[in-house]
């Protein structure tokens, strides 16, 4: 397969503190790769850094093209969606308006109206709520908004930073679910970041971990989940 992204020699500062050595990984096109690692590991930032929200050292290259440098502007119209920890819900607005916020970038109008449906298949759940105030929403269902809403821009990449966050864990596992058919049905790839590693080891094709911004290990997923040592400090057994 393909390189879709490739990150070389990655550092990422907030001020002069910096929080990403040097990491370097690729994720493959219509695959879905996960970074592990402690609360602080670098993670998010990883995330963020390749959208453009801090700034960085180093290479980050989609299809190619190097992105590192642009702004997240131009990120998000190249194609990658970024679902941030926290959801990033329009509280104010109805469910609708959120999905179709997600597909500002966009300029083929006339395709939009039959994605509400697309998404709507893999969320049916905020169909029957697609008028009500996105705010009056439970937690797993402003997710599942947050998701939809960056599956309207019709992504290459999905970010997906702390899914299950708050989350009880029939509504994580509903999630993974419909994540594991997106992936399959619209050979979306993504890039996941995710404290229940089980879960994300379950889900994934392949798998780095960080310690304090740097990657300590890397393989496939399956590999990663019979380590022992992944299995001590992250799976619990």
């Amino acid at each position: 397969m393909a390189a879709l992204l490739e990150v070389a020699g990655l550092e990422a500062f907030y001020g002069q503190t910096q929080a990403l050595h040097g990491i370097a990984f690729a994720l493959e096109e219509g695959s879905l790769t996960t970074i592990l690692g402690a609360n602080g590991a670098g993670k998010t930032t990883t995330l963020r850094a390749i959208c453009g929200m801090v700034r960085v050292r180093g290479e980050v290259r989609l299809l190619g093209e190097r992105i590192d440098g642009r702004a997240t502007e131009d990120v998000v119209r190249r194609g990658i969606a970024h679902v941030p920890e926290g959801r990033g819900t329009f509280v104010r607005l109805q469910v609708e308006e959120n999905l179709r916020l997600g597909a500002l970038t966009r300029r083929d109008r006339a395709r939009i109206a039959e994605d509400f449906e697309r998404v709507y298949h893999y969320f049916p759940r905020l169909k029957e709520r697609r008028h009500q105030q996105a705010g009056t929403l439970s937690g797993g269902e402003q997710q599942m908004l947050a998701v939809a809403r960056a599956l309207m821009m019709r992504p290459r990449l999905m970010l997906l930073d702390e899914p299950s966050f708050g989350l009880a864990p029939l509504l994580t596992q509903e999630l993974f679910g419909i994540l594991a058919r997106i992936k399959q049905d619209e050979k979306v790839s993504m890039l996941l970041v995710e404290q229940n590693a089980a879960l994300a080891l379950g889900l994934a094709d392949h798998a780095y971990l960080l310690e304090t911004g740097r990657v300590v290990m890397s393989g496939l997923a399956a590999d990663i989940r019979e380590d022992e040592n992944v299995r001590k400090s992250y799976l619990g057994y």
